[in-house]
């Protein structure tokens, strides 16, 4: 039995939590400092806090302190570890080396900014002690699965949000315009400007868009192909999102997970306890996209491109079909039949000069919106709703509730009811009810009144009971027996859930069958280890050192490198815009730029490998 995990995104403690309600497994989150996202940060107390509340239903918490770190904070990182796994963290996700052995007995998670893709790399992060491995977005099935063989630890991968278009953790585009590094989690997000492409001679070919902005990752229809390569860990990007966004996904997801378990009960399982009930239908295409695309996981290139827009457009909802003359009225022809817009809608639209533009609907009816003036509007703007203000009402006033489910086992004695229960997870308690009272006149309508009454929810827990025959039964109020029941949550609290063993325990398959590591081997690395391994302090030096490095490049942002790739990505402009040598038959010249703001970007084709690379522009 392989247990897959639903990992979720928490911005703040309270979003994580809604995000266990909605059903999820696990929940990343960062502390105070050093996470990959400098604007996500959280208090140790805060996680504190969520952990308590996750560890209620087995779920795990992982913090993220995936930054590289410089040699005068590494006493302060080692700190915040140790603080991190006394309020309850059961992982920390890094990134940099030099907190390998850092001295707490906390499970190590590699970071997907530790660029993890190919089966080599994997084995070596394995062997250094990391139990898990979070690989990169741009794989393929295939390569999971020689990844999955070269391991015998936890593989974690994307499935939903945001794609960064460059290889994770080697994208230093940023740290070159702005001295903003997204490796010390302060990315200005250049990839989602806007860019002139020209030739070697300033001619523009292509003008004012996000020629860099990729779609969103959608991979809820290929969650059971992910499973069976090897993947036990299922994660959703947003450590920026709202509380909508991710209650929306985790809700979608953990629904596709339960079905996949329902399809493989003897496959497949979840990695923690309780069920979420009843709440809000999930609606992803509401929620933020720019797009989806399920990128490169079948090995083959598509349109992975944002178009014209690096932000969420929403969902269409219409063609402007005519303005008042003040641009406050408009009237739409609708995308859909049935379609029902709300006061306060979200709408945005592409400006004639390629801008993403937004406003409100004040009041909307029908088909027709009246609004704030809105200039940049024009008859045949195609318009989008970002915004469902009903759909947000039901995400605010619609959760659904998580219960760990309790099996109660009633048998009747002469001096009263003997009860037993059991939760899920595998607490048990007993007690004794109604003892002392007199045998009930009707044993029928009061074995139905214990098995109704001991069969309904009482703090997080969702009672069911055995059947049972009458004929000793002591009669007892209706009050009597919830009270009971109530007693039986409070006495089930006092125990802690048990949480299910960590994937990879004791287990060298990893529970695939099938599927093994290869012959291990102690760890080594290449003798010319170059700015790319992001090497920041002398503790990773020192150990790339004792494995065999003799030449040690110091990271991007500690020494800089003029011609260094900022970029290496699978992405390709040339094919995206159907202009690929290889499959297109070319038509564009060798030498393409970016151009923003007056700052150029060579752009560079490495066919054999499929993949275009970004440098600075040397004359």
């Amino acid at each position: 039995m392989t247990d897959l995990e639903l990992l979720a995104p928490a911005r703040t403690a309270e979003i994580g939590i809604a995000a266990i309600d909605c059903g999820a497994d696990a929940i990343y989150i960062a502390g105070p400092e050093f996470g990959a996202r400098q604007a996500a940060g959280n208090t140790v107390e805060d996680i504190r806090r969520l952990c308590d509340y996750a560890h209620r239903f087995g779920v795990r918490v992982f913090a993220a302190l995936n930054t590289i770190i410089y040699d005068d904070e590494m006493e302060r990182v080692r700190e915040m570890m140790f603080r991190l796994q006394d309020a309850g963290a059961d992982a920390i996700i890094v990134q940099d080396l030099g907190l390998v052995g850092a001295g707490t007995d906390i499970p190590l998670h590699a970071s997907t900014q530790c660029a993890i893709r190919t089966p080599e790399k994997a084995a070596f992060l394995e062997r250094l002690g990391f139990s898990r491995l979070i690989l990169e977005r741009e794989l393929s099935l295939e390569q999971i699965r020689e990844i999955r063989a070269a391991v015998s630890c936890e593989i974690e991968f994307f499935v939903h949000g945001a794609l960064c278009v460059c290889y994770s953790g080697q994208c230093y585009i940023s740290e070159n315009i702005a001295g903003r590094s997204a490796n010390r989690g302060a990315c200005i997000q250049a990839c989602r400007s806007l860019y002139n492409l020209e030739d070697a001679g300033g001619r523009r070919l292509v003008s004012n868009k996000p020629l860099l902005s990729l779609k969103d990752y959608n991979l809820k229809n290929r969650i059971e192909d992910l499973a069976e390569a090897g993947v036990t860990s299922f994660k959703i990007e947003g450590r920026l999102k709202n509380a909508s966004y991710v209650k929306n996904v985790v809700r979608d997801y953990s629904l596709a997970l339960d079905m996949l378990v329902d399809k493989y009960p003897d496959r497949y399982g979840r990695a923690s306890f309780g069920k979420a009930e009843g709440g809000f239908a999930p609606a992803p295409d509401k929620t933020f996209n720019r797009g989806y695309t399920e990128l490169f996981i079948d090995g083959k290139r598509g349109q992975w491109a944002s178009e014209d827009a690096a932000k969420s457009m929403g969902e269409e909802v219409g063609t402007v079909e005519s303005l008042s003359a003040d641009k406050t009225t408009i009237r739409i022809r609708p995308s859909a039949a049935g379609l029902r817009l709300n006061n306060g809608d979200g709408f945005c639209f592409v400006s004639r000069r390629q801008e993403v533009t937004g406003f409100r609907g004040d009041v909307c009816e029908g088909a027709c919106i009246k609004c704030r003036p809105v200039p940049e509007l024009f008859r045949g703007a195609v318009l989008y709703r970002n915004i469902d203000t009903a759909f947000e009402k039901k995400l605010e006033t619609g959760m659904p509730v998580r219960y760990i489910r309790v099996l109660t086992d009633i048998s009747a004695t002469e001096t009263g009811l003997c009860v037993s229960a059991e939760t899920e997870d595998g607490r048990q308690w007993s007690g004794r009810l109604g003892t002392g009272a007199e045998q009930a006149k009707n044993q029928e309508n009061m074995r139905k009144t214990l098995s109704a009454q001991l069969s309904k929810s009482a703090g997080r827990y969702m009672f069911s009971v055995k059947p049972f025959e009458a004929g000793r039964l002591p009669f007892l109020p209706v009050s009597a027996v919830n009270a009971f029941r109530r007693k039986i949550a409070e006495e089930l609290d006092r125990t802690p859930c048990r949480a299910k063993p960590l994937y990879n325990a004791g287990d060298t398959n990893c529970g695939t069958p099938g599927i093994g590591p290869g012959p291990l081997e102690e760890p080594h690395c290449p003798a010319a280890v170059s700015y790319k391994a992001n090497i920041a302090n002398r503790e990773a030096g020192k150990l790339l050192a004792s494995l065999g490095a003799s030449e040690i490049e110091p990271a991007y942002e500690i020494a800089g490198k003029p011609d260094a790739e900022l970029m290496r990505t699978r992405y390709c402009i040339r094919y995206q815009f159907g202009k690929c040598p290889k499959h297109h038959g070319g038509g564009w010249p060798a030498e393409l730029f970016l151009e923003n703001n007056g700052r150029r970007f060579a752009l560079h084709f490495d066919c054999a490998r499929c993949e275009m690379t970004v440098t600075g522009f040397q004359k």
